[in-house]
């Protein structure tokens, strides 16, 4: 069953939203080579706790970590570790998912640390835009299934492959929820998208093959061909005019910030 929020719930996703948006500007900080994956998770651990908030993914199905960080073909679920350690000329997802008062946010971004190659520098832009395909497509009144074709048409353009097993997602009191948000077409049809509902868009692109395999560590998604993947996440509220991104920085970067942390630093740009 899809669930439709009411204002007040939507209140209280954009406040997890913004917490989750400041925790990315101060996590942002430790992608340099030398840092350790496990430094970065336990980084967005402290301050989503300090926001009064619950990292979503520790313990979600046994998930170890508090964020995912993935690394190069490694394509989402990458489990932090002290043994770790990002280099010049990777590139990095980060996923981070927290509850706030009853409701969760979800947010992923792919980051390049130093010098990166072109290709993969490509792959970046190629996946983060096929992410604002789908986003344009969250109008009320169209399906589900819109979102989809506009991602998969923009990825097939540059001949990547779009990973299939993994998808978005609704999202509100529970971390998953209905609908099934693909980034490819299905000839089934899908739900009508409505005013009120919220949904995670989220494109998991590979340089090379779609096809992918789990190490023996139970999460780690990586390439079957080694090949470089990179991974966009956003919420979107649909609403009368089309969608909100909740998890959009230039939602915060103008206004009061929300936690204490980061709320005495002042705005900073982006990076």
């Amino acid at each position: 069953m899809i669930s439709i929020k009411s204002e007040y719930e939507i209140s209280i996703m954009r406040q997890a939203s913004k917490i989750l948006v400041e925790v990315f500007e101060e996590v942002e900080k430790l992608i340099t080579p030398g840092t350790s994956t496990e430094e970065i998770d336990s980084k967005a651990e402290s301050l989503i706790l300090e926001c009064k908030a619950i990292p979503a993914f520790k313990g979600y199905q046994g998930f170890p970590k508090s964020i995912c960080t993935s690394i190069n073909h490694e394509v989402i679920h990458g489990i932090p570790k002290k043994e770790v350690f990002i280099k010049d000329g990777d590139i990095i997802s980060i996923d981070i998912g927290l509850k706030y008062k009853g409701y969760y946010a979800d947010c992923a971004k792919t980051y390049p640390v130093g010098n990166v190659s072109e290709d993969k520098l490509k792959l970046l832009r190629v996946t983060e835009e096929s992410l604002y395909k789908g986003i344009e497509a969250a109008k009320p009144g169209k399906r589900v299934s819109e979102i989809s074709d506009a991602i998969e048409k923009h990825i097939n353009y540059y001949g990547y492959g779009i990973v299939e097993e993994f998808t978005g997602h609704g999202i509100g009191r529970n971390l998953h929820e209905e609908p099934q948000v693909l980034n490819f077409k299905t000839t089934n049809q899908t739900p009508i998208l409505k005013s009120g509902m919220t949904i995670c868009i989220e494109p998991m692109v590979n340089i090379g093959s779609k096809e992918i395999s789990i190490l023996k560590d139970g999460w780690t998604v990586v390439t079957k061909d080694k090949k470089a993947s990179a991974h966009y996440e956003h919420m979107v509220l649909i609403n009368e005019n089309g969608c909100e991104v909740l998890t959009m920085r230039e939602e915060v970067m103008h206004g009061e910030k929300w936690c204490n942390w980061s709320r005495s630093e002042g705005n900073r740009s982006s990076s």
